[in-house]
C-alpha cells in the first residue's frame, strides 16, 4: 500500500469519525470538553498515586488523597456522560420579526389612543372622509303666520281712526276732519 493510499484512507477515517454525534457534541461543546479533560486528568493522577505505592491494596483503601482524586475524577466523569446524554442545548429563538411587528402594533394602538388627530385621520382612512351634512327639505314650508290684527281703535265711540308715529290720532278714511 503506498502512502497516498494510506492517507487516503486516514482521511476517510477521520471524516467518518467527525460524523459520529458525540465526537461532533465534544468538539462543539467547551464544558464537555472540560469536564472529560478534567476526570482524565485525576483519573491519571489517582492511577500514579496507586502505582507509587509500595502496597496498591492499602493505598486503596486508606489513602485519602487517593481518594479525592477519584472523586474528583468521578464527579467530572458523571457530568460529561451526563452531558453527552443530554444532547446540544438547543438556543432559544429570539423571533425577532415577530417581537418587531409585535411592538409596531401596540405602539399604534397607543398613538391612536393618545392622539386624536392621528384617530380622526384613521377613521377617514378607513371609512372615507365624514361628509358635511346640509339638510334640505323636500316639502314646501307654509308661509309664516301673519302677526295678530288689532281690533279698530275707536275714539270716544266714533269710528276707528289710525295712530300717527308721534301719538296723535288721524281720521279714518272717509271721514271728515275735526
Amino acid at each position: 500500500m503506498s502512502a497516498v493510499d494510506r492517507a487516503a484512507q486516514g482521511w476517510a477515517a477521520a471524516q467518518q469519525v467527525r460524523q459520529n454525534q458525540y465526537v461532533n457534541r465534544l468538539i462543539s461543546d467547551p464544558e464537555l470538553r472540560d469536564n472529560a479533560r478534567v476526570a482524565y486528568s485525576h483519573a491519571q493522577k489517582a492511577f500514579q498515586r496507586i502505582q507509587s505505592s509500595k502496597a496498591p491494596a492499602s493505598a486503596l483503601l486508606d489513602d485519602q488523597k487517593l481518594h479525592a482524586e477519584l472523586r474528583t475524577a468521578q464527579h467530572n466523569l458523571t457530568a460529561a456522560i451526563t452531558a453527552l446524554r443530554e444532547g446540544p442545548v438547543k438556543a432559544k429563538k429570539k423571533h425577532r420579526l415577530r417581537n418587531l411587528v409585535l411592538l409596531s402594533i401596540v405602539t399604534a394602538g397607543v398613538a391612536l389612543v393618545v392622539s386624536e388627530g392621528l384617530r380622526n385621520k384613521a377613521l377617514d382612512l378607513l371609512f372615507g372622509a365624514e361628509e358635511e351634512f346640509d339638510y334640505t327639505s323636500t316639502t314646501v314650508a307654509s308661509p309664516p303666520p301673519a302677526a295678530p290684527v288689532a281690533p279698530p281703535v275707536t275714539v270716544n265711540g266714533d269710528s276707528a281712526a289710525t295712530s300717527t308715529v308721534d301719538g296723535e290720532t288721524e281720521p279714518a278714511a272717509g271721514e271728515p276732519e275735526a
